[in-house]
């Protein structure tokens, strides 16, 4: 082919179209007589957006980055020799000598009450209900459910002050409990540390119990294997089987206070995988391997309402039940942890029966123990 000929295609060729006229083309498609499905329309979000709203979205954006952000400042630091002696350091420390994950982490209070928390919780937004006092004399294990696909609600509540845990319960220190792999990334360990969040270890749950009256711990009970089930208008709980928190709280003698949340399954729209199918098979492979899963999920975008990993505004309340006072002991029976299990349970249910009607009215099925 000459030159000529090559030419004269380039003049013919229609030029790519770039990917923001690609998304008005398919958009204006329905115009002409094509159905468009709503998922795959892009619903672009206005340009006067309140500015408080701007802001909101950008919090939970930020956190949502990061742990990529975190990891990449680490590695640019190792890019960046004179930065070294400070660096090398940091990371004996962080990873051969720091034991704070497992010892209650350094809680900060001025970072807690950040305004950037509020604007988090106000995203959703993000409230709390208190169902009764707890007094500060004892220590309590809080059982938060359900888990969702990331615990917004958890975080939001129990690992800063925006939605007014001190006020409500004053002189309760929370811990929210996550994986110990979380304190594995450089200066995201930190982070973690300075909202109170430690490792979920039995060995951290003991520590922070000991500490005294006051001292609570927050654990996500149905784990990463919940987050599968995590459908809106659906609540499926695995925790006929969760005996472990409930064996903590008897040995250190810390009251038993379940926590649902109202809307944490409804920040996100995830694939329904069915058991035995491929897909599903290869989530809980991950999660027997790295301790945690990848459900298939999406949300909404930055700049749109229906297009990216952003949640969804859909309010989230979290019921703060009644304490199931227990008794310690340092070898609790079968029996004793069913009994304990089945009052837990009993709560959890007044709770739902109570609040369903408001904070779960489109929900699809009621509360299921699947596990």
């Amino acid at each position: 082919m000459t030159t000529a000929d090559n030419e004269k295609n380039k003049r013919n060729a229609s030029p790519l179209p770039s990917p923001s006229a690609f998304i008005q083309r398919l958009n204006s498609y329905s115009k002409h007589g094509f159905d468009i499905p709503d998922h795959i329309r892009v619903k672009f979000a206005p340009i006067n957006v309140p500015r408080h709203r701007r802001l909101q979205t950008a919090a939970v954006a930020t956190w949502a980055l990061i742990l990529p952000i975190s990891f990449s400042l680490f590695l640019l630091c190792l890019s960046f020799p004179p930065i070294w002696p400070i660096l090398i350091p940091y990371l004996i420390w962080a990873f051969l000598i720091d034991n704070a994950p497992e010892d209650g982490g350094r809680a900060r209070k001025w970072f807690r009450d950040s305004r950037i928390w509020k604007f988090f919780a106000e995203y959703y937004p993000v409230s709390m209900v208190k169902e009764d006092e707890l007094p500060s004399d004892k220590a309590y294990v809080f059982g938060y459910h359900p888990h969702g696909i990331i615990g917004m609600g958890a975080l939001a509540n129990f690992a800063t002050n925006a939605t007014g845990f001190s006020s409500l319960f004053p002189n309760i220190n929370p811990h929210l409990l996550t994986l110990t792999a979380n304190f594995q990334v450089p200066f995201y360990r930190d982070l973690l540390q300075s909202m109170g969040i430690c490792s979920v270890t039995k060995r951290s749950c003991e520590r922070i119990l000991r500490k005294g009256p006051g001292n609570a711990i927050t654990i996500v009970v149905g784990g990463a294997a919940e987050s599968l089930n995590a459908h809106p208008g659906t609540s499926d709980l695995i925790l006929k089987k969760r005996l472990g928190f409930i064996k903590i709280a008897i040995r250190e003698g810390a009251n038993l206070v379940p926590v649902f949340s109202f809307g944490e399954n409804d920040i996100y729209q995830q694939l329904a995988t069915e058991d035995g199918s491929t897909i599903h098979k290869l989530q809980k492979t991950f999660q027997k391997i790295f301790g945690f899963t990848l459900p298939l999920f999406h949300g909404r975008g930055i700049f749109n309402y229906n297009l990216g990993l952003m949640p969804y505004r859909h309010p989230i309340v979290s019921v703060v039940g009644k304490a199931i006072e227990v008794e310690q002991t340092s070898n609790p029976s079968q029996e004793m942890l069913e009994d304990v299990q089945s009052r837990y349970i009993d709560e959890l249910m007044r709770i739902w029966d109570k609040y369903k009607d408001i904070y779960a009215a489109n929900r699809t099925r009621e509360l299921t123990l699947v596990d």
